[in-house]
């Protein structure tokens, strides 16, 4: 079992005042988001956290610390529209309009400019699929609440890229033996993590961080990927990024953070996704050696070659010497990988993978309903040719703001082009619609989400915060003090005090 969970930052636009403060929307939102819940939630617990700590074994300054990495508490002053104070557990004043910790497990909150659903830990790629959507419909809900609280819109984008230079993320997390040393951990993954992207890129109109130059690419994270090893998550962004936060047993596990990943709005692209790392996870935990003939000699470089390699025929260079195109890679991968596939989820991402890449390396658009960033060329394509003329005999050249907009569209929630595609049936889903509304309320029954999610549901009035690890609960008891539960092994949804409270 390899716990696992996706953090995903959503754009957001007031389409009535585009000039509107987002940070002081996404707080608003974050609000809204609390009152759709109800009584069902709670604030953060920041106690535990310890974002300088780096995977190589040292610790960054706090004061050469850029403000990205300070996420161990924040609170956000209205007047002057930015975060201006920092607070740990038991210094609170008023910061539930930064945070929600919902009944599912899952925490909605605002992360620089924009809101944030980190969703639930999980055990398996479909589960991944299910509570990743149901952040979706939780965002779509708090922005109906918001409309209806604040009299003014707000609409969200599950995208990566504003086109305007700036980029946000769609992490990852998973867990890891920490007995595999961290420098053979970050070598044998760079190759997946550089190459998977031609069947988890959700496509982009535009090359360069500020999309000056035309074209199209598979990848909207390729661009802004500058680094193969760093602590940083929003400038100097690196493949493999070495935050030391496990949120568990820190003598027994790691937690993988991974920032070069794609905002997907295809469940069979999440799913492979997740699936995907996850198993070459489980094969460099067996140090299996056959890894070592993959890596790659320059992988910054190589992923935006990847990215912007449409025929998938790129030779990238070997540290052996050797080439190998992206296509390539990954069916060596998947062969590694098939001797670890030990369950019925894990045969099902290996025969989505291999199924994928066959799809991939034959016709191209027959990948269109699992593969994201191919739907889009493919619709983008159908749009160019409309407006074919003898000047652009293939149609609209990709420079056009028609392309940039309709790309732009794709990806707002409820009404974009890639939800009207899966409405139409032209996607396929994975996971129903009845799931993902279940999974909006319900936490994971395997992790400790579900103490998380089921104390913060049945028991509100005991919980004053909650964080990944811990579950702060004020009982008042006999010694007047706070309480903090710790949940230090992710895979455990038991406990007897929290169950007692729960009535599970």
């Amino acid at each position: 079992m390899r716990v696992v969970g996706i953090e995903t930052e959503y754009g957001i636009v007031d389409p009535d005042e585009p000039r509107a403060n987002p940070i002081l929307m996404s707080s608003r939102l974050v609000t809204a988001c609390r009152a759709w819940a109800g009584e069902a939630t709670s604030r953060w617990d920041y106690g535990g956290e310890d974002p300088l700590q780096d995977q190589r074994g040292f610790r960054r300054s706090r004061l050469g610390a850029s403000e990205d990495l300070l996420t161990d508490a924040a609170e956000f002053d209205a007047a002057e529209g930015r975060v201006t104070l920092r607070r740990r557990r038991g210094s609170w004043e008023d910061p539930a309009h930064l945070n929600a910790v919902l009944a599912n497990g899952a925490r909605f909150y605002v992360d620089h400019a924009h809101p944030e659903y980190s969703g639930p830990e999980v055990t398996n790629a479909r589960d991944a699929v299910v509570w990743d959507r149901a952040g979706d419909a939780i965002a779509l809900a708090a922005a109906a609440r918001y409309a209806e609280d604040e009299g003014s819109r707000v609409e969200l984008y599950k995208n990566n890229v504003d086109g305007k230079g700036a980029s946000y993320g769609t992490h990852e997390n998973l867990l890891v033996d920490r007995a595999v040393p961290f420098d053979d951990l970050a070598r044998r993954l760079t190759p997946h993590l550089v190459t998977r992207q031609i069947f988890t890129g959700a496509g982009r109109v535009g090359l360069g961080q500020f999309g000056e130059a035309p074209g199209f690419q598979m990848s909207q994270r390729a661009d802004y990927m500058e680094a193969e090893i760093g602590l940083e998550t929003t400038l100097r962004r690196p493949i493999v990024n070495t935050r030391d936060e496990p949120h568990a047993a820190r003598d027994r596990y790691r937690r993988l953070h991974v920032i070069i990943g794609d905002a997907n709005l295809f469940d069979v692209a999440t799913f492979l996704k997740i699936g995907t790392t996850s198993l070459v996870l489980s094969a460099i935990e067996a140090d299996d050696e056959r890894l070592d003939a993959l890596e790659l000699a320059t992988p910054v470089e190589d992923v935006q070659a990847v990215s912007r390699d449409l025929q998938l025929r790129a030779r990238l260079e070997l540290a052996s010497g050797e080439t190998a195109t992206a296509l390539e890679i990954q069916r060596a991968l998947l062969e590694i990988c098939r001797t670890y596939a030990t369950d019925a989820g894990d045969a099902a991402v290996v025969a989505r993978w291999e199924g994928v890449l066959e799809r991939l390396g034959g016709d191209l658009f027959s990948a269109a309903r699992e593969v994201e960033w191919v739907a889009k060329l493919q619709l983008l394509g159908r749009l160019r040719a409309r407006h074919a003329t003898g000047t652009h005999p293939d149609g609209l050249p990709w420079d056009d703001a028609r392309l940039a907009a309709m790309d732009l569209q794709w990806s707002r929630l409820g009404d974009g082009w890639a939800t009207r595609l899966a409405d139409a049936g032209q996607v396929e889903r994975l996971a129903t619609d009845e799931e993902v509304a279940g999974a909006a309320t319900r936490a994971p029954q395997d992790t400790r989400a579900r103490l998380r999610g089921g104390i913060v549901a049945a028991r509100p009035d005991l919980v004053d915060a909650a964080g990944w690890s811990t579950v702060v609960l004020d009982r008042e008891t006999d010694h007047g003090h706070l309480e903090v539960v710790h949940l230090d092994e992710p895979g455990a949804a038991r406990h007897p005090l929290l169950d007692a409270l729960i009535g599970g």
